[in-house]
């Protein structure tokens, strides 16, 4: 179910989005927007509000499936990274309402993701879903670096 979500919020549903807005609906907006926006969305939106809502309910998941950690002690922790999760999350999907959010919040999920793509890549014995966790971080972190950097470098 992890690597279907993963699949599904992080590939999928943004690039159909992106086709279906600009290709279908003939978008007036540009190419550009229209990535960050259902990026933002989706990658952003969507993906945390499901992760923070798993961490903040079920911490040991996130750290016995994905950490592969035992012990009781980090489950506080994990749920209040549930807790930042969800917020930004929110804000993501909330996004789709208000467009000046999109820069804003692609900059906060670009700067999570990453670090947190490169945190897993530190680790030396990462399992699967560790691996899942990173590789999907990491290209989201890309596409929105990508995104801020043409917005932001428009005249």
């Amino acid at each position: 179910m992890y690597l279907i979500t993963v699949i599904l919020s992080m590939f999928v549903l943004p690039i159909a989005s992106i086709l279906i807005e600009f290709l279908v609906f003939r978008s007036s907006a540009g190419l550009t927007f229209l990535i960050g926006k259902w990026f933002v969305f989706w990658a952003v939106g969507f993906r945390l509000v499901l992760a923070g809502l798993r961490q903040a309910i079920t911490p040991q998941f996130t750290t016995k499936k994905i950490l592969g950690i035992s012990a009781k002690e980090p489950l506080i922790v994990v749920q209040e990274l549930g807790f930042a999760n969800l917020s930004l999350g929110l804000l993501g999907i909330g996004s789709i309402l208000k467009p000046a959010w999109v820069i804003p919040v692609a900059i906060a999920g670009c700067l999570f993701l990453g670090l947190a793509g490169i945190r897993h890549f530190a680790t030396k014995h990462r399992n699967i879903l560790e691996n899942i966790a990173l590789s999907s971080n990491l290209f989201v972190a890309i596409v929105l670096l990508a995104y801020l950097i043409c917005t932001i470098a428009k005249p």
